[in-house]
Protein backbone atom coordinates (compact mmCIF):
# COMPACT_ATOMS: atom_id res chain seq x y z
CA UNK A 1 0.00 0.00 0.00
CA UNK A 2 1.39 3.76 -0.67
CA UNK A 3 2.22 5.67 1.93
CA UNK A 4 0.88 9.33 2.16
CA UNK A 5 4.77 10.65 1.53
CA UNK A 6 4.93 8.73 -2.05
CA UNK A 7 1.68 9.45 -2.28
CA UNK A 8 2.77 13.84 -1.37
CA UNK A 9 6.01 13.22 -3.62
CA UNK A 10 4.00 11.76 -6.58
CA UNK A 11 1.25 14.28 -6.46
CA UNK A 12 4.12 17.03 -6.26
CA UNK A 13 5.50 15.02 -9.61
CA UNK A 14 2.19 15.44 -11.54
CA UNK A 15 1.83 18.68 -10.20
CA UNK A 16 4.10 21.05 -9.61
CA UNK A 17 2.60 24.27 -9.21
CA UNK A 18 -1.21 24.65 -8.73
CA UNK A 19 -2.75 28.16 -9.91
CA UNK A 20 -6.36 29.75 -8.28
CA UNK A 21 -8.60 32.00 -9.77
CA UNK A 22 -11.19 32.00 -12.85
CA UNK A 23 -11.35 32.59 -16.71
CA UNK A 24 -12.65 36.46 -15.49
CA UNK A 25 -10.37 37.55 -12.49
CA UNK A 26 -7.12 35.52 -13.65
CA UNK A 27 -5.02 32.48 -12.49
CA UNK A 28 -2.69 32.98 -9.51
CA UNK A 29 0.38 30.52 -8.34
CA UNK A 30 -0.46 29.73 -4.76
CA UNK A 31 1.92 30.31 -2.13
CA UNK A 32 3.51 27.41 -0.93
CA UNK A 33 2.48 27.02 2.17
CA UNK A 34 -1.07 26.52 0.31
CA UNK A 35 0.46 24.04 -2.35
CA UNK A 36 1.54 22.56 0.48
CA UNK A 37 -1.38 22.36 2.25
CA UNK A 38 -3.85 21.40 -1.14
CA UNK A 39 -1.21 18.43 -2.13
CA UNK A 40 -1.33 17.23 1.52
CA UNK A 41 -5.00 17.21 1.67
CA UNK A 42 -5.18 15.34 -2.12
CA UNK A 43 -3.00 13.22 -0.60
CA UNK A 44 -5.01 12.67 2.57
CA UNK A 45 -7.87 12.21 0.44
CA UNK A 46 -6.52 9.57 -2.16
CA UNK A 47 -5.20 7.50 0.99
CA UNK A 48 -9.16 7.27 2.62
CA UNK A 49 -10.19 6.29 -0.72
CA UNK A 50 -7.65 3.34 -1.10
CA UNK A 51 -8.58 2.71 2.53
CA UNK A 52 -12.47 2.29 1.92
CA UNK A 53 -11.46 0.02 -1.39
CA UNK A 54 -9.06 -2.12 0.57
CA UNK A 55 -11.89 -2.00 3.32
CA UNK A 56 -14.67 -3.22 0.95
CA UNK A 57 -11.68 -6.28 -0.38
CA UNK A 58 -11.53 -7.53 2.88
CA UNK A 59 -15.25 -7.78 3.37
CA UNK A 60 -15.73 -9.54 0.49
CA UNK A 61 -12.77 -12.23 0.87
CA UNK A 62 -14.51 -12.44 4.49
CA UNK A 63 -17.43 -13.04 2.94
CA UNK A 64 -16.14 -15.64 -0.07
CA UNK A 65 -14.51 -17.40 2.68
CA UNK A 66 -17.38 -17.48 4.89
CA UNK A 67 -19.51 -18.89 2.48
CA UNK A 68 -17.02 -21.28 1.05
CA UNK A 69 -16.96 -22.63 4.79
CA UNK A 70 -20.76 -22.98 5.22
CA UNK A 71 -20.86 -24.47 1.39
CA UNK A 72 -23.46 -22.50 0.03
CA UNK A 73 -23.74 -19.66 -3.07
CA UNK A 74 -23.89 -15.82 -2.44
CA UNK A 75 -27.64 -16.61 -3.82
CA UNK A 76 -28.32 -19.47 -1.51
CA UNK A 77 -27.21 -17.25 1.30
CA UNK A 78 -29.69 -14.26 -0.05
CA UNK A 79 -32.20 -16.81 -0.28
CA UNK A 80 -31.68 -18.05 3.46
CA UNK A 81 -31.53 -13.79 4.42
CA UNK A 82 -35.12 -13.14 2.54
Amino acid sequence: MTNKAQLIKELKAEYPTLKTGDDETGYVEMEATEYEATIHSWAENKLADLAKVIESENKETAKAALLTKLGISSEEAALLLS
